[in-house]
């Protein structure tokens, strides 16, 4: 395809380089009589070959062993380096890595030809490969069609545009994500923070990202922390070497233990909330189409009713007719129903048949959805709303509302519980974020102060039955405006260390005798 396009010369594509395996330990000969099994001696120091020498008489140095030699040329030539499934017999790729070389735009549009059929590619690391936004956009629009991409590493790419949020649209499907040394501005961190969450939309699919070594600042921290408002996603952030302050660290606090909602998410709060008590039109569409068994199914007065296609408030007017009984036949009518059979007169129901019919389709309707019912499950990492199972064993009918299988959907942050204090609502924040390093910033005491009663926050709400989310679990504050002695500083790691999931208690002589 390089060919085709007149890319003279044409990268090659090369195995990823790995260090070589260590070498073998020496041999070791035992002494002329020891009778020791097993045991070892010095080894015996082997005689040094003599040096090779030239036509001069001068030594000539033997080629090296550990390493080959190449010309200093190739080394710089382009190149793409993969990584191969061993385990593949086809040698599908895995993992593309670019380094050090330009990417035009014709050559991301022959990897837009390349790299989506790749079935098991789920890492892609381009550095310092002078990507544009125009690149970007590409790259945006053909990666959601690799099916696992999962990696996605930029970094050393600062790209004038900044439109990197695009990487994590609505059709993403990347789960980590490096952006280090893009010179990221304020203007990319509000674009990135947008595409994090909003009242309108929040990533789903995005769990670690890496914003380390840009230009952020506190505006841009802001626009982060208001991205992690409402999303439930993110488990790790790091935003080391930043430049950014107080302002920012407290931003970033308040998203993690409570925040007042603004105009634009009360509003969206309430439109959620009456939502929520209307039914839905998905739910009336599947209803029409699939009818739900009657409760007066087993009525012997009465034929199973099927629901119809208008309203809620028209389905209760045709439940309050009196015309939807079964009306008894009178005068000619009554003659001519009644049959005789062995000198007894019975009447004859035209429907009864309709009654049977209907019986038995409704039971086997109820089987069928009964069967495909999941069990309920709640998840601490994001609210979900599962179906409740009855017992087949229950001759106990299941209502219309039981039998609505559903998708298990994630419950949107603005509907969990609020508190109306001082004129403001009030709702939780963030407890889905475990790891957020803030090294190498400019945050002082205040910050810290705010962190501090973050993490403070978040402790008690774990232990409230409202909580969802174990809160942080890492946080990272080394090499800021404080010394490494701040009483605040040490409040905050003898607080976080007992989280952390890594730390082992150091063994006293007490534990070490029982």
């Amino acid at each position: 395809m390089c060919r085709r396009s007149t890319i003279v010369p044409s990268p090659s594509v090369v195995m990823r380089p790995k260090p070589g395996p260590p070498p073998p330990p020496p041999e070791t000969k035992p002494e002329k009589g020891s009778k020791e099994k097993g045991k070892q001696t010095a080894p015996i120091p082997e005689p040094e070959p003599e040096p090779e020498v030239n036509e001069d008489g001068e030594p000539v140095e033997p080629p090296p062993k550990t390493y080959t030699t190449k010309d200093k040329f190739e080394y710089f030539k382009p190149c793409v380096q993969v990584e191969i499934d061993p385990l593949d017999k086809g040698e599908a790729v895995t993992e593309i890595y670019i380094r050090g070389w330009k990417i035009d735009q014709t050559m991301m549009e022959i990897f837009q030809s390349c790299w989506p059929p790749l079935e098991k590619l789920h890492t892609i690391n381009l550095w310092e490969a002078g990507l544009t936004g125009e690149m970007l956009h590409l790259m945006a629009s053909f990666l959601p069609l690799c099916v696992n991409l999962k990696n996605l590493i930029l970094d050393g790419n600062p790209v004038k545009e900044e439109n990197f949020h695009e990487l994590i649209g609505e059709d993403s499907i990347i789960q980590n994500l490096s952006l280090r040394f893009c010179c990221i501005s304020e203007v990319g961190a509000r674009n990135i923070g947008a595409s994090l969450g909003t009242t309108k939309f929040a990533n789903t699919k995005l769990l670690s990202l890496n914003l380390s070594g840009n230009c952020i600042g506190d505006e841009g921290a802001c626009h982060i922390a208001k991205g992690l408002r409402l999303n439930r996603n993110l488990l790790s952030l790091t935003l080391s070497s930043n430049k950014i302050g107080n302002k920012g660290a407290a931003k970033i606090a308040e998203a993690l233990s409570r925040f007042a909602l603004c105009h634009e998410e009360v509003v969206e709060r309430r439109r959620l909330m009456s939502e929520r008590g209307s039914p839905d039109r998905k739910t009336l569409q599947r209803e029409e189409a699939h009818p739900p068994p009657s409760r007066r199914a087993d009525s012997k007065d009465r034929p199973g009713s099927v629901r119809s296609s208008g309203t809620h408030a028209d389905t209760k007017k045709t439940r309050e007719k009196p015309s939807a009984r079964k009306k008894e036949p009178k005068g000619k009518e009554a003659k001519d129903q009644e049959i005789t059979k062995g000198g007894k007169k019975e009447k004859e129901d035209p429907k009864g048949t309709q009654k049977k019919a209907s019986q038995g389709s409704s039971s086997q309707a109820t089987f069928r959805l009964v069967s495909t019912l999941a069990a309920s499950m709640v998840t601490d990492g994001a609210k979900t709303i599962g179906m409740k199972t009855k017992d087949k064993k229950k001759d106990k009918k299941p209502s219309a509302t039981e039998l609505e299988v559903d998708v298990l959907e994630v419950i949107n942050p603005l509907m969990e519980e609020a508190d109306f204090i001082d004129g403001e609502l009030m709702i939780a924040g963030n407890r889905v974020l475990i790891n957020l390093n803030l090294s190498r910033n400019e945050i002082g005491e205040s910050g810290l102060q705010a962190l501090l009663k973050a993490v403070q926050y978040q402790t008690t709400l774990t232990l409230d039955s409202r909580s969802s989310g174990t809160g942080l679990m890492r946080l990272c504050l080394t090499r800021n405006a404080v010394p490494a002695d701040n009483d605040i500083l040490k409040k905050i790691t003898d607080h976080m260390i007992a989280k952390d999931p890594f730390y082992k208690s150091p063994v006293t002589p007490d534990s070490e005798q029982s």
